[in-house]
């Protein structure tokens, strides 16, 4: 009679088969149960990559030994660990009164190679390493799963709530391996339709989620809302309690945040529920630790009240703002790094009580560890091969000896980083301690790059008709900062040729001298006046000012000689010149702390100049100009980077111009002042050359038209822009321009301007300075004298800046 039992090898309950057949079964119940069976053979059955002795290891059973539910329970989970199956049974056989155990398995596949699919939206490699599963090795199921909710997780994490993960084996032919494969379907990323805020009293919603980072999406493109779980995180572990600390609220808690399906598709509430708690107010102010600078310089800092001093214990009582407080704690570290103090620390501490009436009150405290002041041992430049030593250390303002100053440190590398010789942005120097342990040394390290540039090309328009222009500029020759400069412009209605050379230390001195020559050929076709040859050389020094870094006294000398040919009769006989000259000399004064050149985003530059002609020196021309410039430019904020550069720079920026002559230009009427475009005189975008005359808006003007009336004596120019420095080599801004030009002097109306509005790009590319502007003149007219605005491209090359 042939006995079995079988257990499952999916289930936890091993079933005992009956020892007999039913006849026997009913007699058993009057007799003792009979025992179970001692193993006489195991057998292996399915296994073709296994070794059968392998597997009978890895079960655990032994021959001889009584068959019971335990023993065979403990078999499959041993063989299930291994990693090495994807079923298993074992069954109890009767034969030939031999009892025999079969381990009936089925082997899990070879992994030979896995691979990632439809992974566009994020980062392939970040979606790699979420994967947990490993090659040449049986597939690990578990680790299957957990690499599709890994990656899973990944996505919405992203705000991508619809992706889809699969996991797909391809089997290979004859052999046990399979390729795996796993396939995303990332699909759109949910937004933000609505953010609410639930709990505040004190404050408008609106109000709090302008200090987010999760923004619903708005009108303009920027303002995609696209959710973004780590965004999220930020908001409410930091930016929501920050914004509510610098309103005095710092006990926020924030208890909930939700994200609740929008009724569009692909659109989702974010709901925070908060509590605001209660207002702090200022309470007693101490400093401790203060010995280089006494407690009522520091108290000067405080930011909560006047004539507040510490120490006092007196109750201030006025609201708090954590922004402030830090701040002002900023403003006291910044004080004892400009005066050596490198090893300092300052640790603002506040402490919390309630005060009598139950208002919550927060005590404030300065905890000062002065250190050591630092003195300079050594400045050292590192990884200039072409540019000289010295042209670097001249921009250094700090020198050895002198007591660390971190705010001139800061002045010394934005000094470096202007002479744009190197990569940007430059490493922010090394201060590392000296060998007594006290001192320290600076170390810059710059990269030099390709400096000079070739530019070349065909122009249309503009007033140089069908031509081309061919140029070469070194601004480091030599690697000494010497400048040098070749241009040629050639065309229909213009020859233009200028050679330059500046030198910005004489003979290594603080003496600067630049030469210019020019031969140039124009001719104005709107009026027709002809044809203009200018030829001519000019020579400028320049000088300290009572030996200041920043200010210079420039003096010049010039001499042009003009002709004018294929005059109409009646230009010949207003501007006569055949052969005639003038001799000018100049004095002018400059003074620029501008940084982050050749895109500054802080500093001024301001130059005061005039120019006698005529009179002892001679020449066609009795008259004198004085020109005034002043650019301002503050700093608006900076995303990425530091105090030494890096990052996005936002700058806001005003530019004011204006220009006198007093006297005769006889022949020169091209020294006079016009207004309008960008090529030729006082920049006017918006409006084309020579739009803006004494006389008005001149609807007729464009690139090549000019007429004796479309000069001026004066004229006034302003500029108001907000730009963002993206680096040293792309400059975005928008601007608001305004000007006129005036026939007389004493005609000077700054409130009378021509008006617009616009933005630009303007970048560093390797054929020298190129700027588009689009400007919308807003006072431009037809000829009837009707209201026509609009909108007027320009294209720059060249030093603009």
């Amino acid at each position: 009679m042939k006995q079995a039992f079988g257990w499952c090898g999916r289930g936890l309950l091993v079933a005992v088969a009956a020892l007999s057949v039913a006849a026997r079964a009913s007699l058993a119940q009057d007799q003792p149960a009979a025992p179970p069976p001692v193993v006489d053979s195991i057998v292996v059955e399915g296994n073709s990559r296994l070794k059968t002795d392998e597997i009978i290891s890895f079960s655990g059973l032994q021959l001889f030994q009584v068959a019971n539910y335990r023993a065979i329970q403990r078999a499959i989970t041993g063989l299930y660990q291994t990693g090495q199956f994807d079923d298993v049974r074992i069954e109890g056989r009767d034969v030939d009164n031999n009892y025999i155990l079969a381990i009936i398995v089925k082997e899990r596949p070879t992994l030979l190679r896995w691979s990632l699919k439809g992974v566009e939206r994020l980062d392939e490699p970040s979606v790699r390493k979420k994967v947990a599963v490993l090659e040449g090795r049986p597939i690990d199921r578990v680790g299957v799963a957990r690499s599709i909710a890994a990656i899973d997780s990944l996505y919405k994490k992203k705000g991508y709530y619809a992706v889809k993960v699969a996991a797909v084996e391809s089997a290979r032919d004859s052999s046990n391996a399979v390729d795996l494969e796993f396939r995303v379907e990332e699909g759109g990323r949910v937004v933000i339709s609505q953010v609410i805020v639930e709990g505040n009293s004190k404050f408008k919603a609106k109000d709090i989620v302008k200090g987010m980072s999760s923004r619903p999406e708005g009108f303009w493109w920027f303002r995609k809302g696209e959710y973004n779980e780590e965004k999220v995180e930020e908001d409410l572990r930091n930016k929501i309690p920050q914004w509510y600390a610098d309103r005095g609220h710092v006990d926020l808690r924030i208890l909930e945040d939700t994200l609740v399906a929008d009724t569009a598709p692909g659109k989702a509430i974010l709901k925070i529920k908060l509590d605001e708690g209660q207002p702090y107010r200022v309470g007693r102010f101490e400093i401790a630790g203060n010995r280089r600078f006494s407690t009522d310089q520091l108290s000067l800092f405080f930011p909560f009240g006047t004539a507040v001093v510490a120490g006092t214990g007196e109750e201030i009582a006025v609201p708090f703002s954590r922004a402030q407080w830090e701040a002002a704690t900023e403003k006291v570290r910044e004080v004892y790094l400009n005066n050596g103090y490198i090893q300092s620390s300052v640790e603002p501490t506040e402490t919390r009580r309630t005060g009598p009436n139950g208002q919550p009150i927060v005590d404030l405290n300065w905890r000062i560890v002065e250190g050591q002041p630092a003195t300079i041992n050594k400045i050292i430049v590192v990884g200039n091969e072409v540019t000289h030593e010295r042209v670097i250390r001249e921009q250094i303002v700090l020198l050895p000896g002198m007591t660390f100053n971190r705010e001139m440190l800061i002045r010394s590398y934005q000094n470096v980083s202007n002479l744009n010789f190197f990569e940007q942005p430059m490493p922010p120097p090394d201060v590392n301690p000296a060998e007594n342990g006290v001192d320290v040394d600076l170390v810059f390290r710059v990269t030099e790059k390709n400096t000079g540039n070739i530019n070349f090309g065909a122009s249309v328009g503009q007033g140089v008709g069908v031509g081309g222009f061919l140029g070469l500029e070194e601004p480091n020759l030599f690697g000494k900062g010497k400048r040098g400069r070749v241009q040629w412009q050639f065309g229909r209605n213009i020859n233009d040729f200028n050679l330059s050379y500046s030198d910005p230390a004489i003979r290594d001195s603080r003496i600067s001298g630049t030469l210019t020559l020019f031969n140039s050929r124009q001719r104005y076709t709107v009026g027709d006046l002809g044809r203009i040859r200018r030829v001519g050389a000019n020579l400028q020094l320049g000088f300290p000012f009572f030996g200041s870094r920043y200010t210079r006294l420039f003096g010049s000398l010039g001499f042009q000689r003009n002709e004018l040919t294929d005059n109409p009769e009646d230009i010949a006989t207003r501007f006569q010149c055949d052969g005639c000259s003038r001799t000018s000399l100049g004095l002018s004064m400059v003074r620029d702390t501008r940084i982050g050149l050749p895109f500054p985003i802080a500093g001024t530059a301001i130059t005061v100049s005039g120019e006698t002609n005529g009179g002892v020196l001679g020449g066609s021309g009795q008259y004198q100009k004085v020109d005034l410039e002043g650019k301002w430019y503050t700093p608006l904020g900076r995303a990425g980077g530091d105090n030494f550069g890096g990052g996005v720079q936002f700058t806001f920026g005003v530019t004011a111009k204006s220009g006198f002559v007093f006297g005769d230009v006889g022949p020169f009427f091209f020294e006079l002042y016009s207004l309008g475009g960008v090529q030729f005189g006082v920049p006017l975008r918006g409006y084309d050359e020579f739009a803006i005359t004494p006389r008005g808006y001149d609807p007729s003007a464009s690139g090549s038209s000019v007429r004796p009336e479309s000069f001026g004596k004066s004229y006034a120019a302003f500029t108001i822009e907000a730009g963002a420095r993206i680096s040293q080599q792309f400059y975005v801004n928008i601007f608001s321009d305004a000007g006129n030009v005036y026939a007389r002097a004493r005609q000077y109306n700054p409130t009378r301007l021509f008006r617009s509005v616009g933005a630009g790009v303007a970048l560093i590319s390797p054929l020298g300075p190129i700027g588009i502007d689009l400007g919308y003149g807003l006072d431009r007219t037809d000829q009837t004298g009707r209201p026509t605005p609009g909108w007027q491209l320009h294209f720059r090359l060249g030093n603009f800046f």
